[in-house]
């Protein structure tokens, strides 16, 4: 049986990629950032890549109002530059940006697979083994999309068991460059296996109890991106400001 989690996420999921049209304006501000978020992070809005508030407003037949909350909200995140009276364009990928939310993420990762691993009971890792599952589905179906989601439900079910969901949003709020970077390195050969490998690796010390090898393979699983910086930014230089190049 499918936890009520994962039901919900499978069933948001358009595997044609589309767009999801009108919203219902009782919450239109929150659901067009969540939309315009998940465009960004998911690359369909490239960096530098200009927004127009009107054209956005007209998709999602709202006013322009809760557009503008939203694109000041994803300002706020670093992923929309505004230019009053000028301009509204994606963002292009901060690498120091990215690097400093990887130390807290693999902070507050660290301190949840210790916590987990203490748990005499590990029935709270049963959304995670699920994700896991799915994420084996999903690269058997080649939908990288729903991998890299499924990928992000794993570790947000790892922080929900040791009681560390809010902290996974401040994590959430703050990756948008992070992200980016692990779309963009994705797609290499090896990698979604890889993934798939390390979540293993992680669900396996955490059932054992062996706090050791969760915190290694934690350790090991969360530097990947990072150590293909160099790679990553040869295949897309337009995508980073010249000073990173």
């Amino acid at each position: 049986m499918i936890a009520p989690e994962l039901t919900l996420f499978a069933d948001s999921n358009r595997p044609d990629g589309a767009s999801v049209g009108r919203i219902k304006r009782s919450s239109a501000s929150e659901q067009i950032h969540s939309a315009l978020r998940e465009r960004i992070i998911s690359l369909e809005l490239e960096p530098g890549r200009n927004l127009s508030r009107q054209e956005i407003a007209t998709h999602y037949g709202v006013s322009q109002t809760p557009v503008r909350d939203a694109m000041l909200k994803l300002e706020e995140e670093g992923l929309l530059l505004i230019f009053p009276q000028s301009k509204t364009e994606v963002s292009k990928i901060n690498v120091a940006h990215a690097r400093e939310t990887q130390f807290l993420r693999l902070s507050v990762e660290l301190e949840v697979a210790r916590t987990i691993a203490a748990m005499a009971d590990k029935s709270c890792l049963s959304t995670a083994r699920e994700a896991l599952s799915l994420q084996h589905a999903a690269i058997g179906a080649g939908d990288i999309g729903r991998f890299a989601r499924l990928d992000h439900l794993f570790h947000q079910a790892l922080c929900g068991a040791a009681g560390a969901a809010n902290l996974w949003e401040l994590i959430t709020s703050r990756s948008g460059h992070i992200d980016r970077l692990r779309n963009l390195n994705l797609p290499d050969p090896g990698k979604p296996a890889n993934i798939i490998h390390y979540h293993g690796l992680i669900l396996k010390a955490l059932e054992a109890g062996d706090m050791s090898a969760a915190e290694a393979a934690v350790r090991a699983h969360l530097s990947g991106t990072l150590s293909q910086m160099k790679e990553i930014k040869s295949r897309h230089p337009d995508y980073f400001a010249p000073s990173e190049r």
